[in-house]
């Protein structure tokens, strides 16, 4: 119906509605959509304000509270055509009838984008992003993904500002949580997944939505770990580290990009053209819709290189941001820009094209409501198997730090157990940050979690050991743990200390928790730690006095269940960091890639290396790290030949076996070192991964194939290329336990157009 009307439209006005100073309208007057081309037929009808109003996103309500700003108002700019997209919305009933008002009341018909930040689930809620990387099990996010999709789709969303794949190596960072760490490879593997379960093998099946890769740039390496601050970095540092993840999400089809606050060196994404339609569509190829983070582009003027809102709207348009989101300047101002250079229309025609395309892609044009059925909305919402899948990715996303004497699992060894600290209870933090519709009164909290798995004969006692109303829960706390035969201290950061503006100059414990932490670790009984948070924390006192350690973060609706499937042994840890713990934060950033310098770090503090006089050379726990059940051996490392060229890929092998008695899981890391090239190299290079779940003597075979151009380097002339040589083939369960080593030869130059790092290494195992 809606594509008949615009056919009708078109072949009535599609010389006439043509904004001003497009001297192409006769030749393009016959794309009209009985030629198929909806979107060209649309660009001939549309005038300068209505062009603009595609390109602006406006917000619905605020993330707590949404729809609130869906006034009689907002509906009649829906109808004069000056909106394209709303955000902070939802509900299947409620934004079915402002499409309605869209595509039967506006002039041209044109749907609008419904969309939210869906970042680890919609109602079911997940781990926070962080702790799914820790899975390393790309799986876990595509499940995630889809299930988030399946439910935000079901509410009337079409567009979701997910996956979040900016690479830090800074904890100081407050936005670490949104993230899969420090490693390129990694991150890039949890970027393709996100993608593929977001949108599903088709965009307008009516179940998916729109994935946006965000925040393309390099917004994870600010100054100082502080939010917004400028990434003072090197193109080769942007080109190896920070930009694989958002070339693997383009190669996985992500529909769209957000660019990130900051500036690189002073040039604020926002406004790069050079890196927006010279990187990421001129170079890549990227045919999709871009949009601006939330009022980054009248903060060009904050940046310092607009001097209006004019200016920054021309700035915007002219580098390739096609939506503004929630600023206004393309609403309010960019009208009057174009008016003054009328070259901008061709920026401003392309950006309408790309918001059309998408709209296209997601079928609204044919299938404006297939959003938006209430009936579908309420028996998808927190669906039994939705919250299945949530338990199982909250135990796939449980760290273990520590393990001593095999503490862990618990089983029927604990008769008195003290719950230890009022995170216990805090159902509202097991939520995290950009939680959508997520509520505290769904999430099983940590206690009762714990309270459900021990099992019969079994006590569960509680204490706070925090509360501002009780000056002496500190001591009953200690009380409680001393008649306990064992105590589960639930410790670490609350959701508020993490997340978007939440960075801090400090990653140990909060005060509060670092006291009540010394007190139940100066108690005489064995202490399980289950450390909760959204970022690496600086933990050296509990490292050295507790038993055992579990990395909980925020791990969503079923935070409780998972926790003690894990501690109770009815399913073992098996999540490996990634991103590395620090032992103070003066020790920060860091990464294990890191180049090795003239004078490499040495053990020896004695010794003039590049090293912290006063701290080990390696973190607290490295990159990689995890412990398990069982007894599992990494052995037997094969490689398929001593050489490999550009037309002979090379597989490495080897083999894991349990020799427990129990089941546990193991991720077997490879990693690559480029011995000798023309600019130095990093110490390690994650090349490939794999976890598996092994019970009692069971044995498998790994293997890992690689081609020559995942062994390249960005060069200084910007380009990728892997230089002849030598290259050892390092294999282990951390970056820093390496367990096995050989060495291969490349015997040629191989030059390649695509990142390194965002190339899969092909995994079979056996």
């Amino acid at each position: 119906m809606i594509k008949a009307m615009l056919a009708l439209g078109s072949l009535l006005f599609g010389g006439l509605m043509v904004s001003v100073g497009d001297t192409r309208a006769e030749e393009q007057t016959s794309l009209s959509a009985e030629q198929g081309d909806l979107v060209e037929s649309l660009l001939l009808q549309m005038t300068l304000a209505e062009k603009v109003g595609q390109l602006n996103q406006a917000a619905g309500g605020r993330s707590k509270n949404l729809n609130s700003k869906l006034t009689p108002e907002e509906y009649d700019r829906v109808r004069a055509g000056g909106v394209g997209s709303y955000l902070h919305v939802a509900g299947a009933e409620p934004l079915r009838e402002l499409q309605r008002i869209a595509v039967e009341e506006s002039r041209l018909r044109i749907p609008l984008l419904f969309a939210m930040d869906v970042v680890h689930g919609y109602r079911t809620i997940f781990p926070v992003p962080l702790a799914i990387a820790a899975s390393w099990e790309p799986e876990q996010w595509e499940t995630t993904a889809r299930i988030s999709a399946r439910e935000a789709a079901s509410s009337g969303l079409h567009w979701t500002f997910a996956p979040m794949v900016d690479i830090t190596r800074d904890p100081r960072w407050g936005r670490v949580v949104e993230g899969s760490g420090e490693d390129p490879y990694l991150g890039s593997i949890m970027a393709a997944a996100q993608v593929h379960g977001y949108q599903g093998q088709d965009l307008a099946a009516g179940d998916t939505v729109m994935a946006t890769t965000k925040h393309f740039g390099a917004y994870g390496a600010p100054i100082g770990g502080r939010d917004y601050g400028s990434a003072d970095i090197s193109q080769r540092s942007l080109h190896e580290t920070y930009l694989p993840p958002f070339y693997a999400a383009m190669a996985a089809g992500t529909g769209g990009y957000m660019t990130a606050f900051n500036d690189i060196a002073g040039r604020p994404t926002t406004a790069n053209a050079d890196l927006i339609n010279g990187t990421l569509r001129g170079t890549w190829g990227f045919d999709g819709m871009i949009v601006s983070d939330w009022n980054a582009i009248a903060e060009l003027m904050n940046h310092g290189i607009a001097r209006t809102r004019s200016d920054a709207g021309a700035l915007a348009i002219s580098a390739g941001i096609d939506m503004d989101m929630m600023s206004l300047v393309y609403a309010d101002d960019l009208s009057a820009a174009v008016t003054r250079d009328p070259a901008l229309l061709t920026h401003l025609d392309n950006a309408v094209r790309n918001v059309l395309k998408a709209k296209q892609k997601l079928g609204l044009f044919d299938n404006p409501f297939i959003y938006h059925d209430a009936a579908k909305e309420a028996v998808t919402l927190r669906a039994q198997d939705h919250l299945d899948a949530a338990r199982q990715v909250a135990v796939r996303s449980i760290v273990m730090l520590k393990n001593d004497n095999a503490i862990l699992p618990l089983g029927g060894k604990a008769k008195r157990i003290s719950v230890i600290g009022s995170l216990a209870t805090d159902t509202q933090s097991q939520l995290g940050s950009w939680r959508a519709r997520g509520d505290k009164a769904e999430v099983v909290s940590l206690l009762d979690g714990i309270k459900s798995g021990a099992g019969k004969g079994a006590v569960v006692d509680y204490a706070a050991g925090i509360d501002p109303d009780n000056p002496n829960a500190l001591q009953e706390a200690v009380e409680l743990a001393r008649n306990s035969d064992i105590i589960v201290l639930v410790t670490g950061e609350d959701y508020d200390l993490s997340g978007e503006a939440r960075s801090r100059s400090d990653v140990s414990l909060p005060q509060e928790q670092q006291i009540l932490t010394d007190a139940i670790l100066a108690v005489d009984r064995p202490v399980i730690v289950a450390l909760t948070g959204g970022r690496p924390l600086a933990i050296s006192n509990i490292a050295e006095k507790a038993d055992a350690i579990l990395m909980t973060w925020f791990l969503g609706n079923e935070a409780g269940s998972a926790l003690a499937d894990v501690l109770f042994g009815k399913s073992a840890p098996g999540g490996k960091l990634p991103i590395s713990f620090p032992h103070t934060t003066g020790q920060v950033p860091y990464s294990y890639s890191e180049y090795p310098s003239g004078r490499p770090a040495d053990p020896d503090p004695t010794k003039d290396t590049n090293r912290y006089s006063d701290l080990p050379i390696t973190p607290l726990y490295p990159f990689g790290h995890g412990l398990s059940y069982g007894d599992i051996k990494i052995s037997n490392l094969v490689l398929s030949a001593q050489t490999v060229d550009s037309s002979t890929p090379l597989t490495i092998s080897v083999t894991l076996i349990n020799n427990g008695k129990i089941a546990g899981d193991e991720t077997v890391q490879l990693y690559l070192r480029d011995r000798v090239a023309s600019i130095a190299q990093p110490q390690k290079m994650l090349r490939g991964f794999k976890r598996l779940s092994l019970k009692p003597k069971e044995k498998r075979t790994v293997s890992f194939t690689l081609t020559s151009d995942q062994l390249a380097f960005y060069a200084p002339d910007g380009k990728w290329r892997s230089e002849a040589g030598a290259f050892d083939a390092m294999v282990g369960s951390s970056a820093e336990n390496i367990v096995l080593t050989s060495e291969f030869e490349l015997t040629e130059t191989v030059e390649s157009k695509v990142p390194a790092s965002a190339i899969a290494t092909k995994v079979a195992v056996k």
